[in-house]
Parts: structure tokens; C-alpha cells; sequence
């Protein structure tokens, strides 16, 4: 055995035990006549002890060798520690070293392997191997394989099935673009590598499987940011013969779950709220509602009042934020800078303080009166000592700029605490969105989303007022699952492909295998999935997913490690029958 115990064990009830210990050295500290050595592995660190007086002079010697990240193994005696260390569960004891063994010597590492290092993260990534070994990185994985290894107990407690689907599949037109694959059997033609295993849950559905589920590996081709990467993981499920309120009970109790034996949280509540209503009230469709500052539409109150930057906008719209109106006229102003970014993209920020003696105080105070800045403040709520911000212009455009103010402000104000966790539902999507550049419809979710029934009628004469029956799951601000009552039926479906602008052959070509299916007895059917890289983050408290990926990519879909996507030799392209065509 290399080793009879591991690095996080030992505690003073083994003092005068022989142990074999292996891993790697975190530091060593050389006294002359004595020398300490810290030896790390996955579990812990425990201190070794050489000592002149006792150690054989040999394996004295060797120690002084060892640098750090040598990979070692020692025999000794376990004994008390005379300067314990109540930080470690090892504090209280030391390995008396009798044997010295080097498995493998190490050059110094280009960064200090440590939870506080001092490697930028570029360095991290290249050497991400390295990464690993330290602590923060190391318990974001094992974070990780505790929340999967919940959610596969918690599913297979209620009968769902974990069935593995390809990932060499087709090309389809919707959503995002697809990674593709060249065949070397069948030239000239590509699989794509699944976006998710939309079509082969669903036909799991139709093969009378029931209850399926997969934590499963998906691509996109789009771009990057520090919460997206080209290759994630979701918690895939599809259940039949369900409603959509099933699938919301099921999926709420994975939820309450997680949190009560991850983070010991207890959650009663799971608010649900239509998209319409998320969309007017907090700007996005995936509202953080720890916290307030609701939005409150000022027309009624702004406009007609010789003011044309409100008269002529579609929408004025504001917030109260609590507790700023002592802010200076330099914070105000380093705001308006902030939202007038190319990335919010506002023109300008109007402002009104609520002052404690129950007056106002705005930057429009020559169009506004008391009167009306009072309305101002009964609309979005706000009090005494509050400060009321406010956008106007396009309708969407401006509530998208106000959500990202909401949320900036309140990160600034320490309101969104990762220790605390909102959940809640969004339901009544619409089923459609219209593509301006396009000029047509596309489907909000996939084209394989039911519409409500009751809804169906509008399709001819008004298709961007048709609800989806949609779904999702949201948490602390981010949309950690989404899912909806799939068509079942062939009619329904064809209907469907319709008004996405697909023709009877383009919708035959595409998913023909999935139309022919539904013609030999589809149940009803819905599911869901969560993505289990933001799930995992949240509930570790972070707000990007790349610690909690083993071997991610950076914002340009690189793996800086091992250098990839990389040029390929061109046997190989010959033999996929592939001309190379790269524009410098």
C-alpha cells in the first residue's frame, strides 16, 4: 500500500500508530537540527516531523532535498504535537518519519499552491492541473459530484430512469449554432453534437420509458461570458402522462432537496409569476426578488408636464432605491455614467430624493412640482431617505436598462446575499417571439412546445399573443431550469412547424423521424431541465460556473491547457474529404 491513511485522518486517538502516508509537499520548514514538512493530499494536510536526534541520518539528509510539490510517501509513528494547531482536524499530532520515500520530484510550480495565490487566472487555467490541487478548486468539485450525486438519489427515489442518448446527432435549425462533425464514412455530410436531447427524451416518451432522466453533457456554438460555456451539463428530464403542474410539484421538491441537504435551507414558498408580470415589474423574465425595488411606470405622472424627454418616450419608468437619498452628486452622477454605458445603453437617468422631512428634491425640479414627485414616490414605493431613479424611451429597451440598474444597485447595497435563496416559477410565456432581422416568428423555447390550448385560436390572427405552456426555474436572479408540455400530436405539431415558417418539406427533412413517431400512439408529455453548472454555483454562493468546472474554457472557447480547438493534420482532413478555405 502506498498509504494506510490519508492526509485529513489522524487525530490524537492513533498517537504511538505506524502509518504510511503519500502526497504532496505543501512546504517545509528547515530549523537545521529539525525539520518540518507539511504533506498534503485531497482529504488534508498533516505535519511530519524529522528530528536529527531521532530520525535516521539517511532519511534526515533526503528530507532537506524535498521541495515543494515533490510527491512522497513516509513511514512513521504518530505522535503529540507540541504547538498544535486548532485550524486543522490533524492539529494535535505530527508523524515522527522513519522512512523517506520520493515517488516523483517536481519543478517549482508557476504559482503558489495555496487557497490565497498569487496566480492570475490566465496562469490558472494554463496550468489548471495545478489548480486543482488547491483548495477553493479542489471543494468546488467535490461540491459539485454532492449536488449530482443528490439529484440521481433524488430522481431514482421516484421511479425516473437514467438513460445515456448520443451525442453524434443532426443538425437542426433552431436555437443556437451547432457544433458539427465531420463523417468520414458518408462524405460530404456532418453530425452536430446536441444542443440537448430534446427529440430523444421525447421519443423515450413515445418508446414508454415514463420517467427519464440524464445529467448530460450539451454544446452551443455562441458566444462566451463568465456564466456560459461552449460545453455544460444539465439535469435532463421528461416525464408522461403529466400536466404541467405535476412537473412543477416534482421539480419544486428536487429543489427544496437540494437546498435542505446541501445548504441546510429550508424554502416553503415557490412563488409563481407570469412572464407578463416579471417582464413589467422587474424588466427580465428571471427576476432576483431577495430584494424589492419593483418598478414603478410614471406616464400618468411624468408626462404632459412640459418635459419632452418624457412626453415623447413610450414608457417612463423608475425605482426607489432604499436608503440612497444621502447619496452625493458625484455618486449620482458616476451612476448616470453607469447606465449611459454602450452596455445598458441608456441616454440619461432622471433622480428624485425623498427627503426625511417628507419633501423631494429632483433634477427636474423646473417641470415637477411637490405634488407630482409625491406620485412619483406612491408609484414605485418609496420613503423617506430614498432615492428614486428613473428611465424613459422604448418600452422593452427601457425596462432592459432599469433591470440592470436594479440589479447593479442593489450588488452595490449588499442586497443579493448568496446565503439566501429565493426561488421562483415563471409560467405563460409567449410561445413566439418575432425575429426583426428575419422577419418572421421563432419559437421562444423549441418548436416542440405546447401551446396553451385555449390559445391555439390566436395562431391565425395574432401569433405573438399565443402562451406557451412554459415554464421556469429561477433562482436568485438566474434561470437555473426552464421546460415545457411538449406537442404530442402529429396535426399540432405540423401546425406548428407552420408558423415558424417551415414548409411541409423542410419540416419532413428536419424532424420527419420524430412526426412519423407520434403517429404510433405519443402519450402526453413535459419535462424540464435544469442547468447543473449555474445550480452548482448558486448554491456554492458564486456567481460564475468556471470554478466548478474541472477543465473549463476561457471567454473565447479555448482550453489555454491544452490548447484547443487546434489545426488538424491534413491526412486527416483528406480523409474527411475537407478543403480548408481560411480567410487570414
Amino acid at each position: 500500500m502506498y498509504r494506510s491513511h490519508n492526509c485529513g485522518e489522524l487525530n490524537a486517538s492513533h498517537i504511538n500508530t505506524e502509518v504510511t502516508l503519500a502526497g504532496w509537499v505543501q512546504k517545509s520548514r528547515d530549523k537545521g537540527f529539525m525539520n518540518w514538512v507539511d504533506l498534503r493530499d485531497r482529504y488534508g494536510i498533516t505535519q511530519l516531523i524529522f528530528d536529527e536526534s531521532r530520525t535516521e541520518k539517511t532519511v534526515f539528509e533526503l528530507a532537506k532535498t524535498l521541495g515543494r510539490e515533490f510527491v512522497i510517501q513516509v513511514k512513521g509513528t504518530v505522535i503529540e504535537r507540541e504547538a498544535k494547531n486548532k485550524n486543522i482536524p490533524t492539529g494535535e499530532i505530527e508523524i515522527l518519519v522513519s522512512e523517506l520515500t520520493i515517488l516523483n520530484s517536481a519543478i517549482t510550480p508557476p504559482f503558489t499552491i495555496e487557497d490565497e495565490t498569487d496566480g492570475g487566472e490566465d496562469i490558472r487555467m494554463k496550468y489548471r492541473y495545478l489548480d486543482i490541487r488547491r483548495n477553493p478548486v479542489k471543494n468546488s468539485l467535490l461540491f459539485r459530484h454532492k449536488v449530482a450525486m443528490e439529484v440521481r438519489k433524488y430522481l431514482s427515489d421516484l421511479d425516473f430512469c437514467e438513460v445515456e442518448t448520443p451525442y453524434l446527432i443532426k443538425s437542426t435549425p433552431e436555437g443556437a449554432r451547432d457544433f458539427v462533425v465531420p463523417s468520414r464514412m458518408n462524405e460530404g455530410q456532418f453530425y452536430a453534437l446536441p444542443q440537448s436531447p430534446q427529440t430523444f427524451k421525447q421519443l423515450l416518451m413515445v418508446g414508454g420509458m415514463d420517467k427519464y432522466f440524464q445529467i448530460v453533457k450539451c454544446f452551443r456554438d455562441e458566444d462566451l461570458r463568465a456564466d456560459r460555456q461552449p460545453e455544460f451539463t444539465q439535469i435532463d428530464c421528461e416525464m408522461a402522462f403529466v400536466e404541467q403542474e405535476d412537473i412543477l410539484n416534482i421539480f419544486e421538491g428536487l429543489t427544496r432537496h437540494l437546498l435542505k441537504e446541501i445548504k441546510g435551507v429550508e424554502v416553503d414558498k415557490f412563488p409563481r409569476m407570469t412572464y407578463e408580470h416579471a417582464m413589467k415589474t422587474y424588466g427580465n423574465d428571471k427576476p432576483d426578488i431577495r430584494f424589492g425595488m419593483e418598478f414603478g411606470e410614471l406616464n400618468e405622472f411624468a408626462q404632459h408636464k412640459e418635459f419632452p424627454v418624457f412626453n415623447t418616450a413610450e414608457l417612463v419608468v423608475g425605482i426607489a432605491v432604499p436608503g440612497a437619498g444621502n447619496y452625493t452628486r458625484k455618486e449620482i452622477d458616476a451612476l448616470i455614467d453607469w447606465v449611459k454605458r454602450p452596455q445598458v445603453g441608456a441616454s440619461g437617468m432622471v433622480y428624485a430624493k425623498c427627503n426625511e422631512d417628507g419633501t423631494y428634491k429632483s433634477s427636474v425640479d423646473k417641470f415637477y412640482d411637490q405634488e407630482d414627485l409625491a406620485n412619483w414616490a406612491k408609484v414605485t414605493g418609496a420613503k423617506a431617505g430614498d432615492m428614486i431613479f428613473v428611465l424613459s424611451g422604448p418600452a422593452n429597451k427601457t425596462r432592459a436598462q432599469l433591470s440592470a440598474l436594479r440589479m447593479e444597485l442593489a450588488t452595490r447595497l449588499g442586497l443579493r446575499k448568496p446565503e439566501e435563496f429565493a426561488p421562483l416559477w415563471v409560467v405563460d410565456f409567449p410561445l413566439l417571439e418575432f425575429d426583426e432581422e428575419s422577419g418572421r416568428y421563432h419559437a421562444m423555447h423549441h418548436p416542440f412546445t405546447s401551446p396553451k390550448p385555449e390559445d391555439i385560436h390566436l395562431l391565425e390572427t395574432n401569433p405573438g399573443q399565443v402562451r406557451a405552456n412554459a415554464y421556469d426555474m429561477v433562482l436568485n436572479g438566474n434561470e437555473i431550469g426552464g421546460g415545457s408540455i411538449r406537442i404530442h400530436d402529429k396535426e399540432t405539431q405540423q401546425l406548428m412547424f407552420k408558423y415558424l415558417g417551415f414548409t411541409e418539406e423542410e419540416a419532413k427533412a428536419q424532424f420527419g423521424f420524430l412526426m412519423d413517431a407520434f403517429q404510433f400512439g405519443a402519450p402526453p408529455h413535459g419535462g424540464l431541465a435544469f442547468g447543473l453548472d449555474r445550480l452548482v454555483a448558486i448554491l456554492g454562493g458564486q456567481e460564475t460556473i468556471r470554478d466548478f468546472i474541472a477543465f473549463p474554457k476561457n471567454n473565447s472557447g479555448r482550453d489555454v491547457m491544452i490548447d484547443a480547438p487546434s489545426a488538424i493534420d491534413p491526412s486527416q482532413l483528406n480523409e474527411l474529404h475537407i478543403n480548408l478555405n481560411v480567410k487570414k
